[in-house]
């Protein structure tokens, strides 16, 4: 009931919107009114919808941002659709009354233009953020027109007979796609979005609300069918051409199914009705025969009765079986194409008499045997070595072989489960085990063997890997978000130590500068040195140095000092009290501290103060501000010791340069010279002033803290090495290498010139 009510006053403010044009008819009012209202009822929940997803996306890429100003602009953005975002709903819903009022002129608008505007005319310079957005409004309408071409071929006739108007279409109609994409980006205007997050909005209004309108269209055609307008029109579905054979590549990306382009023969023709799976499967057999017969292979079946499917799917979960009972944990390995099909033909034909005709594989059957082994031995080449990624890699065979062998779409559908699973279990052993026993390992080993194991139990189908790949991003997401917690903390606190570093060394100029004129000695200079300076440098970092209390801290100095003459000493030796407490010091610790360099106001006989030479000794061993922010074992990355270093070479020289242009987020490989382990670590921050950088590991947890000179003295001497950008996934990259060898090999090789053959 509750919910009912805030939903009734959400929608208060937005009557003011509503068509209440007198010019219409009150029918046509009424209907128009009606439509409005059954808008702002159905369209409420996908905006939400949208607004959140747009705002969870903002702060996934600030997360994600390889520079501040990136990071800092996602927060921005996020912060102001944040305070703007029941504003911004309202603007939506005027602006989408103010275009069903406007409907007639809409509809007769672009004929007039058209006939007023002459030809060069109106030049102007193209402007990049209008193009893009003009673009991107044009696919969000053209895709939504196609989604819901019926109901909105009979909302464009009745709204036209509806005001008297030729059907509309396009931008003309103001419920269709268009004029909807157009009204969101006229309400999100005011809030003043960079054109990548306005486009970002406008993915994400083309998949919350775009996609749900076939409820809304079907409930207005229905109100106004029975109304009476035009109860008899039907919607005719034009079909669209399509030719015999399509190209692979309208299904996959470049990426994939690019090395398979009309490698498949003119007179091959689909085996299904639907042709697409068989097209890619038959261009990569067409490209496997090539190569057979280019390396003098036998290219013919040998005699025998072909295996079913059945058969085939029986033979493979019997291996299945059999391999899992024989194979321990560690001897654990990928299969060849020709270690397969023997083991296959041996299930095939298990107690079969002697004399009896052998059961063999068919054409088909062989090659995509052939074609899965392949593609195993690539992504195994993908994976580091030493790792626990091998190991489910080769669980993983015969159960997406078995897939592959039942549904040919998992070589044509690039977002086929099976394909993703595979994908997303090797990069996750991949990317996160190390290959040791660690403690943090396990729960993700575990995980990762509990569903492989699943995929070898249960029979193969697409509901299952759909199962198993959402139950490991789930996880994945987890640790994600862990990681990227984990991460965040220790880049605010090097930016602390940095900005703490920066006031105590401005804190220790200023000192510096007093010393110099007014040298204290003995507990005053023990004071000044360890314990005040660092009162300085917090009250410098808290208010900043033109700020009221520093300017107060910097009088008590010079008071302490004698640079100024001391009016109450009583109150100097309270705020001496007050600052050392700030720094951490104990509150007793710090009384005798000041009393016993002021000596202010009448001493307590029965407290014994310790002498000023005690006082001084427990001064220099205080522990500085920010020291208890560093681990245990590495006090020297807060506190180097002054060391001298080499002079770096050119080369080093070089490569530092170029790591303060590598963006956060940038991946270095770190080479034990000792046992050659490999281990990465995250470019996490960098001090552009200091040149202090953070490395982290996958999980977010602090690596290696060294500057970036340092950095780059272990790059030039290869014990670090960087880790280029991968833009394929792991799967993808071991795709396009399958099907670029099989390319490689079918091509003609060119003669050898006699001048490099006499060589």
């Amino acid at each position: 009931m509750d919910v009912g009510q805030d939903r009734r006053r959400s929608l208060t403010p937005l009557q003011g919107s509503r068509p209440g044009s007198a010019r219409w008819p009150a029918r046509t009012q009424r209907l128009l009114e009606t439509s409005y209202t059954f808008c702002v009822e159905g369209l409420h929940e996908p905006l939400q919808r949208c607004l959140s997803g747009f705002e969870r996306q903002l702060f996934v890429l600030a997360e994600q941002a390889r520079r501040s100003s990136e990071q800092q602009e996602c927060f921005s953005s996020r912060q102001r659709m944040l305070q703007d975002r029941t504003t911004f709903e309202q603007r939506f819903m005027e602006r989408l009354g103010a275009a069903i009022n406007e409907v007639d002129t809409a509809a007769s608008k672009p004929a007039a233009t058209a006939a007023d505007v002459k030809p060069w005319q109106s030049l102007e310079l193209l402007d990049t953020v209008e193009q893009e957005l003009s673009m991107a409004l044009e696919q969000l309408g053209s895709r939504g027109d196609v989604r819901h071409s019926s109901v909105l071929y009979e909302l464009g006739y009745r709204m036209a007979a509806l005001i008297g108007a030729p059907p509309l279409e396009g931008s003309a109609l103001p419920l269709g796609p268009h004029a909807l994409g157009q009204v969101c980006h006229q309400a999100s205007a005011e809030l003043e979005l960079p054109l990548q997050h306005q486009l970002l909005l406008l993915h994400h209004f083309d998949q919350s609300v775009i996609q749900s309108l076939a409820p809304l269209y079907a409930t207005i055609n229905a109100q106004w069918q029975a109304d009476g307008i035009l109860p008899q029109l039907r919607s005719i579905p034009i079909p669209r051409r399509i030719s015999k054979r399509p190209q692979p590549v309208a299904s996959e990306t470049a990426g994939a199914v690019e090395p398979v382009h009309g490698a498949a023969g003119p007179g091959t023709q689909p085996a299904n009705g639907g042709g697409g799976s068989i097209e890619v499967l038959e261009s990569l057999r067409d490209l496997l025969a090539q190569q057979r017969a280019s390396q003098g292979g036998a290219t013919g079946q040998s005699t025998g009765r072909a295996a079913s499917e059945d058969e085939l799917q029986f033979a493979l979960g019997a291996l299945q079986q059999h391999l899992a009972q024989v194979t321990d944990h560690a001897s654990r390995e990928l299969r060849s194409a020709a270690r397969l099909r023997e083991e296959l033909l041996t299930q095939l034909n298990i107690g079969k008499p002697a004399g009896a005709p052998r059961t063999q594989l068919s054409g088909e059957q062989g090659d995509t045997v052939e074609l899965v082994a392949r593609l195993f031995e690539q992504v195994g080449q993908q994976l580091q070595h030493g790792g626990n990624a091998h190991g489910l890699l080769s669980d993983l065979q015969l159960p997406v072989l078995r897939m592959a062998v039942a549904d040919h779409g998992f070589f044509e559908k690039r977002e086929h489960p099976a394909r993703r699973l595979l994908d997303t279990v090797t990069a996750a052993a991949n990317d996160w085990l190390d290959g040791s026993d660690d403690e943090s390992n396990r729960p993700l080993a575990t995980k990762l063997e509990q569903l492989v194991s699943r995929a070898s139990q249960e029979a193969p189908s697409a509901g299952l890997y759909t199962t198993l790949l959402a139950d490991i991003e789930h996880h994945l997401a987890l640790l994600t978000r862990k990681a990227q917690s984990a991460e965040r903390r220790h880049v605010e606190a090097a930016q602390g130590r940095e900005r703490l570093d920066q006031a105590r060394h401005r804190a220790g100029e200023l000192m510096a500068e007093r010393f110099a004129q007014s040298p204290p000695r003995g507990l005053l200079r023990a004071l000044l040195d360890r314990a005040w300076s660092d009162v300085l440098a917090l009250t410098l970092l808290r208010h900043g140095e033109d700020s009221e209390p520093f300017c107060s801290q910097l009088a008590i100095t010079d008071q302490l000092l004698g640079r100024l003459p001391v009016d109450d000493r009583l109150q100097l030796q309270v705020e001496v009290e007050s600052g050392l407490q700030q720094i951490g010091m104990h509150a007793e610790e710090a009384v005798q501290v000041a009393q016993r360099l002021l000596g202010a106001g009448t001493p307590d006989p029965a407290v014994d103060l310790p002498s000023a030479t005690d006082l001084a000794l427990r001064l220099k061993q205080h522990q500085r501000l920010g020291e208890h922010q560093s681990a245990p074992h590495e006090p020297a990355a807060t506190h180097p010791a002054p060391v001298q270093a080499p002079e770096p070479s050119p080369r080093e020289r070089r490569i530092e340069q170029h790591l303060r242009e590598v963006p956060f987020g940038s991946w270095f490989e770190f080479i034990d010279p000792t046992t050659g382990q490999i281990a990465r670590r995250k470019l996490a921050w960098y001090s552009p002033m200091s040149g202090r950088c953070l490395l982290v590991s996958r999980r977010g947890q602090r690596g290696e803290e060294m500057t970036l000179a340092q950095l780059a003295h272990e790059v030039a001497s290869g014990r670090v090495c960087e880790v280029p950008a991968q833009p394929e996934s792991l799967f993808d990259r071991a795709w396009r290498s399958l099907t670029t060898s099989l390319r490689q090999t079918t091509e003609p090789r060119r003669p050898t010139p006699p001048e490099a053959a006499r060589r």
